[in-house]
Order: structure tokens, then sequence, then C-alpha cells
């Protein structure tokens, strides 16, 4: 392992507002600049802030201090004290490892260890691709603490190359120790892509210049989901990316399977996916706007057994919420469109900002107002290694809906 630095840092001492504290004392791991109220020094990045009950002036939490962000305090432990150290960050990383076993007695060797919030270590995510563990920042707090809970990482996951991966705001932030994007902190990476296996299906990541960590494990059980529906069937893969749902459909023994993406190095990355396992169908690919290219294929007749409709987030501020709800609607008007009679319409969302609540209803309101005969098969939510830990925590939704 490279040497990390051994950076001091310092306590500072908080309280809040009422409103406050009250979602801290219920678990709450943010706390908003503007809902301090006392602090007695200006803190840094990387310190700790020991938060104080204001009538009772006892501990309430503790947490890392950002003055990076508007989310100033990120909360590691509250309600009872503790010692921030390498002994504590052991034991949140083994916890959240044993949430992830019944995932690894599967034929599955990539998973998130890691993720954030949900698993007391806020703005840190942790993804394991075989062997290679790499490990992403999203607070440059993190630099101060890696000593303490890196060792700990390589040794539960037991991969033997670890690489580090900033988030666009850290890598602005600029840091005096070196850290950089996609620096292997631990080991040697003699390719940067890395082939990793899911439900015994596989899959490349490139885990130095991929987006997030390389790839995206949330949809994991969905994507099996698929492939297990795919024997005989026609797929549409909407949005379709690396090509996760239309892998599984192949490999699920479908007939032929379009992947459909405005990106064409993601359709190729998708098409060299397809090619590291053995299927028997056709693998047909569109490179092209979505809402575009569904609106030509309607138009043109086209019907599919099953269509996958998987798109990005459409809302990353609260302002894009209504635009998102005018692109789920759409979106479903056009599966509609596309699905054979006795086919499957699989719809998700990946807007924290879209609740579950919010989706299913909008999508289903959709399917009446169309006049759709549909029996609704099942709704999803998170794979097992991406917990949710707090209402913001959850942002992944996905409901299959059987049209007659």
């Amino acid at each position: 392992m490279i040497a990390l630095p051994e950076i001091s840092t310092s306590k500072i001492a908080i309280k809040l507002k009422p409103s406050a504290e009250t979602l801290v004392k219920k678990g709450h791991p943010w706390i908003f600049e503007n809902s301090i109220i006392k602090q007695n020094k200006e803190g840094n990045s990387g310190d700790l802030a020991i938060i104080f009950d204001t009538r009772k002036n006892k501990f309430l939490a503790c947490g890392f201090y950002d003055p990076n962000s508007p989310i100033r305090i990120k909360i590691l432990q509250a309600n009872k004290p503790a010692n921030i150290n390498a002994k504590w960050f052991s034991e949140k990383v083994n916890e959240a490892y044993e949430k992830r076993i019944p995932l690894l007695k599967t034929d599955t060797n990539s998973y998130r260890l890691v993720y954030g919030e949900n698993d007391n270590l806020p703005s840190l995510v942790a993804d394991v691709y075989d062997n290679v563990l790499v490990v992403k920042l999203y607070a440059s707090f993190w630099f101060y603490h890696l000593k303490d809970i890196l060792p700990e990482l390589i040794k539960v996951s037991k991969v033997s190359t670890t690489v580090l991966r900033l988030s666009r705001n850290v890598q602005k932030e600029k840091n005096t120790f070196g850290f950089t994007d996609g620096q292997i902190l631990d080991g040697k990476l003699n390719n940067e892509v890395i082939v990793f296996k899911e439900h015994g299906v596989n899959f490349s990541a490139n885990v130095i210049h991929g987006h997030k960590t390389g790839y995206f494990l949330d949809h994991r059980n969905n994507r099996k989901k698929v492939g297990e529906l795919s024997r005989g069937k026609t797929v549409l893969d909407v949005f379709s990316y690396a090509g996760g749902f239309s892998v599984h459909a192949l490999v699920g023994d479908a007939k032929a399977v379009t992947s459909l993406d405005i990106s064409a190095p993601a359709l190729e990355i998708a098409k060299s996916n397809a090619k590291l396992n053995e299927y028997s169908g056709t693998h047909n690919i569109i490179v092209g706007d979505a809402f575009e290219e569904l609106n030509n294929l309607a138009k043109a007749n086209k019907k599919f057994d099953i269509v996958v409709i998987d798109p990005p987030s459409f809302a990353k501020s609260a302002t894009e919420v209504d635009k998102a709800l005018a692109s789920y609607k759409k979106l479903t008007q056009l599966g509609l469109q596309l699905v054979e009679r006795k086919g499957t319409l699989v719809l998700a969302s990946c807007s924290s900002r879209v609740t579950s609540e919010v989706f299913f209803d909008l999508v289903e309101e959709t399917l009446h107002r169309n006049n759709a005969n549909y029996t609704m098969l099942e709704k999803t939510l998170h794979d097992i290694d991406h917990p949710i830990g707090f209402k913001e925590g959850a942002y992944l939704k996905c409901m299959y809906v059987k049209i007659h």
C-alpha cells in the first residue's frame, strides 16, 4: 500500500437549532449550514464536529465537518459517544460486509461494500469488481481518514488491488496530499478493464475511467429478473448504456435483443459485454435519442415481448422534478405502444427527488389514461448491497407490468 498521510485534525464544538437536533436524534445523517447556531471555532475539512444537546449540554452526535458543502456536517454516530478511530471504522466496514453476505453466496463477485451514509460512512463508496476494490470519495474530508479505513476495506474485501476515484467536486478542490482520480493505492493493475460476474453473467468495468466506479451495480437483481423472463422472447433495452439488461436477456436465451442508447461508445461496451458470454440470439444496436427512436419504432409498428426503460436521473435538482415526471409519463406511453400483447413493460427511475410512491402512481395513472389492460407483476427497490439508511438514500425503483 502507498504511504497514506498522517494529517492532524481538530475537534469543533457545535450546537444546532431545535428542529435539526430532532432530526439528528432520529438518525438523519445531514446537518445543513443554516442549522448551526453556535460553534467554538472555524472548522476545516476533515475536522470532527462534536454536537452538543442545546438544553442538556450533553453529547448528541459527532460527524465530519465539511466547509465545502452546504451539508456542513455528515453524521458518523448519534445518541451514543464514540471514538472515531481505526477501530470504529473497522466495525462499520464489517457491519456493512455482513449485510452483503447473502449476495456473495450467489455466483457474483461484484458488489458495493460501502454505500455512504446508508452504511454510516458518509460520502464514501467502495465497490468490488472481482479482485479490485474501487474507493470513491465524494468529500475531501476522507483524505484525512483514509489511513484509518483503507486497511480494513482491503482486508474485508480480500482484494489484491485498490483504486482511488474522486468525484468532480473533490477533484475541483485540489489537494496537497497528492491524491488523484484513478490512482492505484494498493497492489498493481495490469488492465484498467476488469471482467466480473453478476449472477453467473460476465461484464466488464473500466475502474480508472468508467462512470462512477466503472459500472452500475444497483440494478443487479432487476437485470437477473429480466434475464429469467427472456427465454425465446424479443427484448428492447432502452437507455441500455453498457448493456446490463441486454446481456442478461441474451444469456437468458432471448431470441433477439435491441440495445438503444444515445452513446455510441457505451453501446460498443454493451456489445463487448455480450461477447464475454455465450448466447445464441441476435443483438441489435440503435444509436440515438431514446424519445425520437421510440417514436420511430412505434410509427413502424415494431413490437417487443419485453420493453425495459431505465433512464438516467431526470431530476438532479428540485426545479427539474416536473419535467422529470413529464418524461416518465411520455416514456410509459411510448413503451405501451411497443409492447406485444401478453408482453412485459419494465419501467425504472433512479431520480431520488421522485419518490417510489410518486413514480409508481404516475405510471399506473398513465396506464389507466391510455386504457391499458394490465396486471402489476412486481415493484422493486434497491438490491441488497444498496441498503436504504435514510429517506434521501432511496432512489431506485422499478416495476414490472404485464400487458394483456
